[in-house]
């Protein structure tokens, strides 16, 4: 007999004889009918995970990792108030049941069949993937999440507080809420649970308001590795700044009361709590999983003697609110209830083309408030004597940070984050006086942590505001791009659209500082960004395209709703000259507020018929030395500026080629770069003539060979000589 029977049987067994483990919670902690409600809640999820098995063998459902053992947390729901967001576990289906009955929802049952069964009328997902969420609840949809959306949690209960005093226009979090992330205590050993939970204790230890209880669900075990023993009481206990609550979430009750007690703390006190829950894994981590070839026998029966609904049902008894009879009757039809609700999974619609499954990709636009900008006295007394200077020719990083004090002037809900964003101005002055102007509640300085700084911004995102985070380096990315992969850019995809985090996120990255800083300070590579499905990427060259693609940018995530990566060229942050020293040439006076680049626009230089040279960033600044270097040489080649290098703006892309002999000058590596994508997408167009000229696929050096893997301007002009003698 398989381990879901013996334990379907075991319970039958052990409630006709009215065998109950002895229970250590009061009975009369919660009402007899709040109590047989949650019980009710319990065994639903119970069924709902037989069901999925059953579901599965008959290649009717596809998910089969389930909540059994973990019932208890239908009592956290309990606990909490519906209106308060809750970032689940997936182990956490009786949460959701318990928190559908407080709201006084009847269809969850078949809403998670949907979801099992990948229907297309599944209300969270549209049949992309089995995920607890919901709208309504105030759930944001997670997949099989390994402690990612931990930073987030952060994120969204800072923006509870900041909303008190400046609240944005889609804010959906109540003044007084809290938040609640659940996970498992494999998963509080992740660098993500550690680097939010560290963020949480860096956050509350300097007295900012931090309303975020987490809840570590310790089953024992990740997969088939244990964890050690006392380990998660040892390591969370005494965190500073952390307030430690621990309850057996086999018992309802005693879930019940830990659950509250911590998550009143975390209202009254608005600073985070750790909730630890002792649970057990029933039936291994997942369908295929057999638990009794990697633990004995004897360890397994244990953690099956603790069944949580064995635990219910005696405490139901005891308080009087149910007798055995009536708890098995409970829990027989609910196995019916189900069994009977899934037959009609078998014929339910499931997406089936490519249009139907990406069709959730790129959130749904949303209404924004008419909005006409700062006054001019307004400005005036933000920009202070810099006013004076906007029609004097001025380099990149001062066009940008003039761009965001007009963006947060027009913009009350547009917040900056990031390390050393705020007192120091950024590493290149990027963001100085911002701090100044606008206080440490919109331009926040934060820890040197970059999981953080993007869970931050995505969880601020879910409350309303406009969050522009900033990484100082592009190779610094790497340490946190699952927060764009895996949670930013998949949320609305696996919300059908209900659930979105805007935000633009500014990087400093590419190449060509002269000697400075090696690799990690020049990454040349976007491959890790231009793979993810509904990101934006920009990149500007100069600095009247990095003010009006900045505000673009930005309208795009307040009112499409889309996430917007931004990487500025550190070496051309300070850039004056093109073609002699002092002859002032790469900068721009600052664009009036009411321009903008659109997203399908590309910058053309020249209109000469002999060449187009297609690039972008640092490559744009040396075509154009080199457009000079060839002009002399009698070929007159046009300069095609990308901006946008996803998505490609491929119309305006083929206008501006024409037909021309295309050169694709990309700084970023030959192998993985935007050259790649380029020729494939010319070769389709047809154009025969093209080349490319790209770094080599290798990490940049400092000193004197900084540029040495890099394309160069006479590098570029040999290219295009080379293109065109063929």
């Amino acid at each position: 007999m398989d381990r879901v029977s013996i334990v379907h049987e075991n319970f039958l067994a052990r409630v006709r004889a009215e065998d109950f483990p002895a229970s250590e919670g009061n009975v009369q902690a919660l009402t007899a009918e709040d109590a047989l409600g949650l019980y009710r809640a319990q065994v639903l999820s119970r069924a709902l995970d037989l069901q999925s098995r059953l579901m599965q063998k008959e290649r009717q459902g596809f998910y089969t990792i389930g909540s059994s053992g973990h019932e208890g947390m239908a009592a956290v729901a309990h606990a909490l108030r519906p209106d308060d967001i809750a970032f689940l576990h997936y182990r956490d289906a009786a949460f959701q049941i318990a928190r559908a009955d407080q709201l006084g929802h009847q269809s969850m049952m078949r809403d998670m069949l949907l979801s099992f069964a990948c229907a297309s009328e599944d209300p969270i997902s549209g049949g992309r993937h089995k995920v607890l969420g919901s709208r309504p609840l105030m759930i944001p949809p997670q997949t099989s999440t390994i402690a990612s959306h931990l930073p987030k949690a952060v994120g969204a209960a800072h923006s509870i507080t900041l909303a008190r005093r400046n609240r944005p226009e889609h804010a959906i979090l109540p003044r007084d809420a809290i938040a609640m992330c659940s996970f498992g205590d494999a998963s509080a050993n992740h660098s993500t649970a550690q680097g939010a939970i560290n963020a949480a204790c860096w956050t509350a230890v300097q007295g900012v308001p931090l309303p975020l209880l987490f809840v570590c669900e310790d089953n024992g075990i990740g997969i088939s590795t244990k964890t050690p023993a006392g380990w998660i009481k040892g390591s969370m206990s005494q965190r500073p700044g952390l307030k430690y609550f621990e309850g057996n979430g086999l018992d309802l009750f005693s879930a019940f009361a830990a659950a509250k007690e911590a998550a009143a703390w975390v209202r009254t006190h608005r600073k985070p709590a750790f909730l630890h829950l002792r649970t057990v894994r029933l039936y291994g981590h997942a369908g295929p999983d057999v638990v009794t070839s990697y633990l004995p026998r004897a360890e397994v029966e244990a953690d099956e003697a603790h069944d949580p609904l064995l635990y219910s049902v005696g405490a139901l008894v005891a308080a009087g609110a149910a007798t055995a009879s009536k708890a098995l009757a409970i829990y027989e039809q609910a196995l019916a209830d189900v069994a009977e609700a899934a037959k009609e999974m078998a014929e339910i619609p499931r997406l089936k083309t490519a249009g139907d499954v990406m069709a959730s990709l790129i959130p749904p636009p949303r209404r924004n408030a008419p909005s006409n900008g700062p006054t001019t006295k307004a400005r005036q007394v933000a920009f202070g004597g810099d006013m004076a200077q906007m029609d004097t020719a001025q380099p990149m990083s001062r066009l940008i940070n003039w761009a965001l004090h007009d963006l947060m002037l027009s913009y009350p809900e547009t917040l900056l984050m990031g390390e050393d964003v705020g007192r120091k101005g950024g590493v290149y002055g990027v963001t100085q006086k911002l701090h100044a102007r606008f206080g440490p509640a919109r331009v926040i300085d934060t820890l040197l942590d970059e999981q953080s700084i993007l869970g931050l911004a995505i969880g601020m995102a879910h409350n309303g505001f406009i969050p522009m985070p900033e990484i100082q380096f592009l190779a610094y990315l790497h340490n946190a791009e699952d927060q764009l992969r895996g949670e930013a850019a998949t949320l609305p995809f696996f919300s059908n659209g209900q659930w979105t985090n805007p935000m633009v996120l500014r990087i400093a990255g590419l190449g060509y500082q002269k000697g400075f800083g090696g690799h990690f300070h020049n990454d040349n590579s976007l491959a890790v960004l231009r793979d993810i499905p509904g990101l934006i990427i920009a990149c500007p060259s100069t600095g009247e395209d990095a003010v009006l693609m900045l505000r673009e940018a930005h309208r795009l995530a307040r009112e499409e709703q889309r996430v917007v990566v931004f990487v500025e060229p550190i070496a051309l942050y300070p850039m004056r000259d093109l073609l002699e020293p002092g002859d002032g040439g790469w900068m721009r006076t600052y664009p009036a507020p009411d321009r903008r680049i659109a997203l399908d626009n590309v910058g053309v230089h020249g209109d000469g018929d002999d060449l187009a040279i297609v690039t972008y960033g640092n490559g744009h600044y040396l075509s154009r030395q080199a457009q000079h270097d060839l002009k002399a040489a009698r070929v007159d080649a046009r300069v095609i500026d990308l901006r946008w290098l996803a998505p490609l703006p491929v119309d305006a892309l083929r206008a501006a080629i024409g037909a021309r002999p295309v050169l694709i000058v990309d700084e970023c590596r030959r192998t993985g770069g935007q050259a790649e994508a380029l020729m494939a997408l010319f070769a389709e167009e047809g154009i025969t003539r093209m080349a490319r000229l790209t770094a080599e696929d290798s990490f940049i050096a400092t000193g004197p060979a900084y540029g040495a893997t890099l394309p160069s301007r006479a590098g570029i002009v040999a290219a295009a000589q080379a293109l065109l003698s063929r």
